[in-house]
Formats: structure tokens, sequence, C-alpha cells
């Protein structure tokens, strides 16, 4: 599955105003573990179909990587409700980012009420 790609113009509209969590993907076409990482992102969205995942390349659009002080490709940034509530640095197996997500979605869930 491709995933949509997001860009300094447009992620305000397509991460800070969506209405339910988002994982934005900050990569670079020079990152070999960003390749890795791609399928399990896709895998995952067709999965979870309440979970956004967009892609935002770092180097085509420095802003918002840097707004959000993104150091290390990849970056996987869960946002909620507009704020980033957890980060993720670096590759990982599908099943270990699964539960690093729900975990922080069930914090975020816990936080909110």
């Amino acid at each position: 599955m491709s995933l949509p790609a997001v860009t300094d113009e447009t992620f305000a509209a397509e991460v800070l105003q969506h209405d339910g969590p988002v994982l934005v993907d900050f990569w670079a076409q020079w990152c070999p573990p960003c390749h890795m990482i791609a399928p399990v992102l896709g895998e995952i969205a067709a999965e979870r179909p309440g979970l956004r995942i967009v892609k935002l390349n770092s180097d085509e659009n420095p802003l918002v990587a840097r707004d959000f002080q993104v150091m290390s490709l990849p970056t996987l940034m869960l946002f909620h409700h507009g704020r980033p509530v957890a980060g993720l640095v670096g590759a990982r197996p599908k099943m270990r980012l699964l539960a690093e997500l729900d975990e922080a979605l069930a914090r975020e869930t816990r936080v909110a009420s």
C-alpha cells in the first residue's frame, strides 16, 4: 500500500487538523532503514483504518522536520488532536511498532478522559 505524502505546505491541514490519530513517517530517499520500514507501515495502514499514516520527505520539506526537532531518520511521530504524543526513532519490526503505537494511543486516551 502506498502511503500519502504530506509537505511543509499541507502538514497542518493533513496532520494537525485531522480528527483522528496520524502517524507521520519522516524519511529521506537516501535512508536505507526508511525503505525497510515502508512496507511495514503500508501493512499497518491497511490493517488499521482508524490510524492515518502519511510520509514526509525531510529533505524536500525541512520546515516541519525542523519544527518537530527530527534529528534522525526514520522518525515516526504519532499525532493526536493536533499534537505529538509519541516519537519513535529507527526501523523496528511490525509487532513491536504496533505495540508501541497501541501503548501511546491508550496512554493518550487515558489522559484525555
